[in-house]
Formats: C-alpha cells, structure tokens, sequence
C-alpha cells in the first residue's frame, strides 16, 4: 500500500478519515495524497454571486492552498510524506481520475451520518466512488483515536466473481493482522439451506490460504440488516463487502442500495472492494 488517497472538504468528517489514513500510512510506510475538488460554479456562487473571472478563480483556489497547507501541518502527519492536489473538477470524477492518473492503491473517506451526506460528499458522489472506484475504499464515519481491524467482517455470496477482490482484503486482512469473519446473509428471498451455504463458503475458501478466519451463517430479513446485525453481534471493527461496477449495484449478493445503505448506516468503518 504505497499511495493512500484522502479527499478533503476540510469538514471534521474529512479529518476523521485524514486520522485513519495517517495511522495506517505510519505503519505501512505509505505517502498520503490530500485532495481537494474546487467545484467553483457551486462554491463561488454561494459567496461572490455569479460569474466566475480569473480573480474570482484565484481568490477560492488560495483559500484551498492555505487551507491545505494549514491541514498538511497537523501534528499527527508529522514524518509521513504527504502531497497535495486540487482540481478543478466535480467531485465524483475527480476523485475517481486522481485515483487513476496518481496511482492510488487505497481510499481514505469521510462521510457524514445516516442524516445523508454533506458539502463534498453529497449521497450520489460517496456511492458512485464506493461503486466505481478500482482500488479499495474505507470510508469513516466517526473519530477513531485508535484505528483497528482486528475483528474484520466480510460478507459476501462468495461466488466465482468474488475471487479478484477477495484477495484484495486479504492483502488488507493481511496488513492489519485481522481475524476474518465470513458470513453469509441468508434471507427470504434469497434463502439457502444451512449444508448449501456451508458448501459453497468451504469450498470458496479452501482456494485461498489465510490463517485465521471463521465461517457464518446468519439469517435476517434482509441483506444489510442482517450485515449490520452480525457485526454488532461479533463486536466487529472493519465491515467489508465487494461491489459491482454498474447501475444495478452488487452483483448477486448485494443487490439494490445496499452500499449507500450500508456506508450511510453502519457506525462502524466501512471497505468496499471493486467486483
């Protein structure tokens, strides 16, 4: 994990994952890319009125490059190599082209409660990143002084497609010295019998070689539901979950709205893997 990629509307929400992500670049040797989006039709409009000239174009991209160099001088970024980038760019598809065009391998985010998200990361913006974006992203919800993810949830169908990014989160799982809990979701409309799920998550796993883990069987009444309830019920610290590249959403397993669902509603950190 060389490059991590941190957006930052400067909100306490950015600085929560801005923490997270200097936690685990300390440990794992890695440079931090601060990124700003100046969205100017949007944020120059509130404070200057219509119309946008070079004066008025110079004046928010100052205010963001003091800003940033404000922030980039925190005590707790201190030794860790940190760059910064500001674009001219609506927020969605600059975070996704940075990602690209810097070689980001991990995306830190922050995002606001259930009560929908705010200022940069606006409801569409956070779930079309999670859903496009090609490398992992972990996605803060609170201020953690102590970041870990020593008890990782992975939730998944655990079919053939799954196999890719399945071995993303265990270079992950692998970083933070995790023990992985494998559950799958059973629900009414997708129901399994118990030596069917077992079945398929032996033989999902039995391909990969990953010392600690347990498999699970947990029965709700619908996907994110039952994710959030077994979470809670193995006092989990990291939930993950595997997303697919298109408008429907997840493949199989996830389908509909269950990412912004989950990202929105789940307090603890949420990491999401490209299907």
């Amino acid at each position: 994990m060389k490059r991590i990629l941190v957006p930052t509307d400067f909100s306490d929400h950015a600085e929560y994952a801005l923490r997270v992500a200097a936690q685990i670049a300390r440990e794992n040797n890695s440079e931090i890319v601060l990124l700003h989006m100046l969205e100017l039709p949007h944020q120059a409009s509130d404070a200057v009125g219509s119309g946008h000239d070079i004066p008025e174009i110079m004046f928010f991209k100052n205010k963001v490059i003091s800003n940033l160099e404000e922030l980039m001088e925190v005590d707790y970024l201190e030794g860790i190599t940190v760059s910064e980038i500001i674009q001219f760019e609506k927020a969605f598809e600059g975070i996704l082209a940075v990602s690209k065009t810097n070689n980001i391998d991990f995306i830190v985010m922050g995002s606001h409660g259930s009560g929908g998200f705010q200022e940069m990361f606006i409801g569409s913006n956070t779930e079309k990143v999670v859903r496009f974006s090609d490398v992992p992203v972990l996605v803060i919800k609170n201020k953690t002084d102590n970041f870990k993810a020593d008890n990782f949830v992975f939730a998944s169908d655990f079919s053939q497609e799954i196999k890719k990014p399945f071995k993303q989160l265990l270079e992950i799982a692998g970083l933070f010295n995790s023990k992985l809990n494998l559950v799958m979701i059973n629900t009414p409309s997708s129901f399994k019998p118990t030596h069917i799920a077992e079945k398929i998550m032996n033989d999902f796993i039995k391909e990969f070689n990953y010392p600690n883990y347990s498999l699970h069987i947990y029965n709700d009444v619908n996907v994110e539901k039952g994710i959030l309830n077994f979470a809670n019920s193995v006092k989990a610290d990291l939930i993950g979950m595997c997303t697919h590249g298109r408008r429907t959403g997840f493949a199989h397993f996830f389908n509909g709205s269950v990412s912004e669902d989950l990202v929105n509603h789940a307090i603890r950190p949420v990491i999401t893997f490209k299907i």
